[in-house]
This record gives C-alpha cells, structure tokens and sequence, in this order.
C-alpha cells in the first residue's frame, strides 16, 4: 500500500460520510414527500454539493503522483474533506420531523453553508496551488480569478436573503462549476 493509498482511505471515509448524508436527506425527503415542504434551491444546492464533493474527490487522485507526503500537506487534504462533510451536513438535518419545511431551513442555515463554502474554496487554493507546485497538475488557466467570482458570490449569499439572488446563485454555481470541471479535470487524470 503506498502512502497515497493509506492517507487516502480516511479522506475518502470523510467524503463518502458527505455524500452519503445528502443521499440520505434525499432518501427520506422523498419517503417524507407527502408532508415536508420541498424547496427546489434547496434541491439544487444539495445536488450542487453532491457534484463538488464527486469533483474533488476525483481532483485528490492528483495526489498519488506525491511520493513523499509532510503531515501539514496530509492535513490540509483531510481539512478539505471534513469541510466538504460539514457543507453536506448543514443541507439536510439528522432527523427530518414530518411537516419539515426546506425553505425555512435553508434560510435559517444560509450564513453557516455559505460560510463554508467560502471555506471550501479558500482551501482549494492552497491545495490546488500546491499541486501545481509539485508538478502534480498544471495550474488551470485563470484559475484565480474563477474561484475570485465563486467567493464573492458565495459571502454575498451569506449575506443575503434574496429569494431571487440565491435561486439564480444556484444555478449560476451548478452551470460554472460543471463548465469548469469540465474544462480542466474531467478526463485528465489517466486510470
């Protein structure tokens, strides 16, 4: 077993708990249907997080051409992950009573999911500027100034209880982050 590998289990534990929470919030939201109130951004940001948990799980392959690893590199990489599990757990409650109202809830948490999600991103930085320094993977082009728009949007949402602003915020998110997946991760990383 490499070092990647070792490392790589608890930080895929911790992803996997984020993704598997917001299956379940999607699970027991459509056993629940006939009495919760769904709210479709709601919807949008759990599937939103769903993607970006799966992206970055895929982008931390990257990580197995490192051969030697410093804790303080390990660190950061299970920061990322535990951050992505606490963004998937502010979506959805443990328990979700019968007559749970969404849109309430995600008004309610807005400053907490936005906040971290503003984190997320803020890691991303230091982990995607160190991969590009160990020859891992190349800086993708105005890397910077894309996750820039995605932070400030993020604190505006924060900020914000625009029912206009965080629907199109939703769709806005999906659209550029998929766009940008796209463009610089998916079918880059050879298997």
């Amino acid at each position: 077993m490499t070092i990647f590998e070792y490392l790589g289990v608890l930080v895929s534990v911790v992803m996997g708990l984020g993704l598997t929470h917001i299956l379940i919030g999607f699970s027991k939201t459509i056993h629940q249907r006939g009495t919760v109130k769904v709210y479709w951004v709601h919807v949008l940001w759990a599937v939103n997080i769903g993607v970006y948990i799966v992206g970055i799980w895929w982008g931390m392959f990257w990580w197995s051409g490192l051969e030697t690893w410093t804790f303080v590199e390990f660190l950061m990489v299970l920061l990322y992950s535990v951050v992505l599990f606490l963004l998937a757990s502010v979506l959805y409650p443990w328990d979700i009573p019968p007559d749970f109202d969404f849109e309430e809830h995600y008004f309610h948490n807005r400053s907490w999911f936005f906040g971290i999600l503003t984190a997320a991103w803020c890691i991303d930085i230091p982990e995607t500027l160190s991969k590009a320094e160990g020859g891992l993977r190349s800086l993708p082009p105005a890397y910077l100034g894309w996750v820039a728009v995605i932070i400030v949007l993020a604190v505006v949402a924060a900020l914000t209880n625009s029912r206009r602003f965080h629907a199109a915020y939703a769709v806005f998110w999906l659209l550029w982050v998929m766009g940008y997946m796209t463009l610089t991760t998916l079918g880059q990383i050879a298997t």
